[in-house]
């Protein structure tokens, strides 16, 4: 299979101090099954979304143990090439490339605004199995403060062209490579307390929107917004019991007409 292109989602994976605790919640909340921890790569353990891999859930590194949060990777053909143009163009690598035996090479950075991601080059682990099917990733927003600087760092690392929605209560903006709709640039408001760090809000695709959020809240979930519908779908954004922001999306319930998007740049 090939490998998708420079800048694509390519997988997601996540913290937690309470490993098991998080296996039980994306368990009942997303349909979850999880793979055999790997003791050799610090008890990382691959979900699964009807026998394909959909993330992976890991505990902390020591030190990190309050830091429970999603991590979205970007694809690369060469990790140490990318973490040069994220320098070049003002952001930082906080882990530089590293090789993972004979799955991959990964490397975790932050853009000048302080969103942490990663990157991932594909070796035998090729990333998501699927895409937009229950259970799996379906989309992602980038959260941040500083919306001029993610616009200027992320299409410069990544060739991205940008849309921008016009509207006067939100600043929203689409990345696109090829014509496709990759992520979107959400500029956080007062709306999101002051202790949410600018993040990547990664979605996972859910057949009933509600009944997930239900299920959540059951679990010590926390809702931040929705459920609401919108033409993209009906959706709502939750944090998990362990302190880690995500969000659901039934792509099939929708409402209302697709905003007009204007070309940028």
């Amino acid at each position: 299979m090939a490998a998708p292109p420079e800048g694509t989602p390519i997988w997601a994976d996540a913290m937690f101090a309470d490993v098991e605790g998080a296996k039980k919640f994306y368990g009942e909340v997303l349909g979850w099954t999880f793979g055999e921890s790997s003791t050799e790569f610090g008890n990382y353990t691959e979900a699964y979304a009807d026998g394909k891999a959909v993330a992976a859930v890991v505990p902390p590194m020591p030190g990190a143990e309050e830091q429970s949060a999603w991590c979205l990777y970007f694809a690369t053909p060469d990790a140490a090439a990318t973490a040069a143009q994220i320098r070049e163009n003002g952001g930082e690598v906080v882990m530089e490339p590293m090789q993972v035996a004979d799955f991959g090479t990964m490397c975790i950075a932050r853009d000048p605004g302080g969103v942490v991601f990663g990157l991932w080059q594909p070796a035998k682990h090729t990333g998501f199995d699927t895409v937009g099917t229950p259970g799996a990733f379906c989309w992602a927003e980038i959260n941040t403060r500083d919306a001029g600087k993610a616009d200027a760092f992320f299409p410069a690392v990544f060739s991205y062209n940008q849309k921008n929605m016009p509207d006067d209560k939100i600043d929203f903006r689409v990345y696109e490579l090829n014509g496709a709709p990759l992520i979107g640039r959400m500029g956080m408001t007062e709306d999101f307390p002051p202790e949410v760090p600018p993040h990547i809000n990664v979605y996972f695709a859910v057949p009933d929107c509600d009944a997930a959020v239900a299920k959540a809240q059951e679990l010590g979930a926390t809702v931040r917004f929705g459920p609401v519908t919108s033409p993209f779908g009906r959706f709502a954004s939750l944090t998990d019991p362990h302190g880690a922001a995500f969000s659901v999306l039934d792509p099939d319930t929708t409402e209302g007409d697709m905003p007009p998007m204007d070309e940028v740049g």
